[in-house]
């Protein structure tokens, strides 16, 4: 057996490749296809299907240019409202790729069309069943029951869904079963997963909280809590994926621009550089999104789909890296871009304060803002005294919980989502803004003054 899992850190996404004798199949694909045929070529080996546990909605599949380039047939749950040729599989539904047995169940949940890949090697029949979950179980948790995906059931209906799939088909699988997820740590699908990306069913037993022992309804009401806010762009995303993406190489390249267009740009102005650099200096009114990290997560939050987007950068790859990223979450309009070195405007900065600075201004200064743009239970976990949260994703339907003519100081958990957080309120108007250094991992370790809310002391 030839086995690869491909993980994508700005997406927190896994995919994977399972091969055997002449023919391979590919689990979940991202958007830009390329490396699953290298992996094959390198095998020498034919993709033969092209498996999707559900319909994504956190990005956007490479599924029909994979089919147009391979010739494998797509496979979805029998649930599934494809507009393209599609084999459907059901509970007891079975396929081979070479020696390796593909046994499908139904798993809603997560979605209506979810389904569940065991695969075993009929040549290593003592080898432990590999099982690719989706986003119906994860490492450390389970699919979120509210995204767009279940359009036409509740979440309570999903929930319950999710229960009866994880009780009544996954776990009844030996402990030594080995776990394959979509997702890790950063996914917006669950609210607590692991930045493990496998495990094992007995593990998952053991530590998963989301599979301890309780009642239906207890499960409901502890999976459905607490989970983030949906993002715009998922539903775009969801239904994409039933209809097909173009081919990247079909996508309008974005073409340069001059310092008046870009000046002029009737669109958003996405700078992908480090925050220092652009605090050091920016084009005004861009916003900064850098590229390393959840670059493609961000991106599709808080731009809508269909908005015209430049990006900045300092180097073409930067440009041709974010201009693939903004299309794995279905941004297909990035129309323009400028090389930094090539702007000829006056520019503007935001400054980059350490933490230790930041207490001393707001212990001196009462009128000072500190605002936590983290999401609800980051920030419940542990945050700065004195800080207000008002989550990223909020901020700029939230700007009249604030004063624009106050000092204002911008934290998250490292610094990167701070300074979105900050061009956003340079954009509206706001005349002094900071960017905390090291966010509050660095405010924890220099043993500055925290707190914990109540809440999560309550969960404790």
């Amino acid at each position: 057996m030839k086995f690869k899992q491909f993980y994508l850190g700005c997406l927190a996404h896994a995919s994977y490749y399972i091969g055997s004798g002449e023919e391979a199949v590919i689990i979940d694909p991202q958007r830009d296809v390329e490396q699953y045929l290298e992996e094959a070529e390198a095998n020498g080996q034919r993709i033969k299907y092209i498996i999707e546990t559900h319909s994504h909605a956190d990005f956007v599949s490479g599924h029909l240019e994979l089919a147009a380039k391979t010739g494998a047939e797509i496979v979805y749950g029998a649930r599934a409202n494809t507009t393209f040729p599609t084999r459907k599989v059901k509970d007891g539904d079975v396929l081979n790729v070479g020696a390796i047995r593909l046994d499908f169940i139904e798993t809603p949940g997560h979605t209506p069309e979810g389904i569940t890949i065991i695969a075993t090697n009929t040549e290593a029949p003592d080898d432990p069943p590999r099982m690719f979950t989706g986003d119906t179980l994860f490492i450390g948790d389970v699919g979120r029951p509210d995204l767009v995906g279940s359009k036409g059931f509740s979440a309570e209906q999903m929930g319950e869904m999710l229960y009866d799939s994880l009780h009544d088909k996954i776990l009844r699988f030996p402990d030594e079963t080995e776990v394959y997820p979509a997702h890790g740590a950063g996914s917006l699908c669950g609210k607590s997963l692991s930045k493990e990306t496998w495990s094992t069913l007995g593990v998952q037993r053991k530590v998963n909280y989301a599979l301890q022992p309780m009642s239906k309804e207890e499960f409901v009401k502890i999976v459905a809590a607490d989970q983030p806010e949906v993002p715009a762009y998922f539903p775009r995303s969801a239904a994409k994926n039933l209809e097909g993406s173009r081919a990247l190489a079909d996508l309008p390249k974005p073409k340069a621009l001059s310092t008046k267009e870009v000046l002029n740009f009737d669109g958003v102005v996405v700078d992908v550089r480090r925050n220092v650099e652009f605090g050091a200096a920016h084009i005004p009114n861009a916003v900064n999104i850098w590229l390393q990290g959840q670059f493609a997560s961000w991106a599709g939050t808080m731009i809508p789909i269909g908005t015209k987007i430049a990006i900045v950068g300092d180097t073409m790859e930067q440009i041709d890296e974010a201009f693939m990223r903004l299309a794995r979450v279905g941004h297909e309009t990035a129309t323009g871009y400028i090389l930094m070195g090539d702007f000829a405007g006056e520019t503007k900065t935001i400054g980059q304060v350490d933490c230790v600075t930041v207490a001393r201004i707001v212990g001196d200064d009462p009128d000072v803002q500190f605002v936590d743009v983290r999401r609800p239970a980051e920030y419940a976990n542990g945050h700065a005294i004195n800080t207000l949260n008002i989550p990223l994703d909020r901020l700029d339907k939230e700007l009249d919980r604030l004063d624009p003519n106050a000092p204002t100081y911008i934290i998250c958990q490292s610094g990167y989502r701070s300074s979105l957080g900050t061009s956003i309120l340079e954009n509206a108007g706001f005349k002094t803004v900071c960017n905390v250094s090291g966010g509050t991992l660095a405010w924890l370790e220099a043993g500055l003054e925290s707190e914990v809310s109540a809440t999560a002391c309550a969960k404790g």
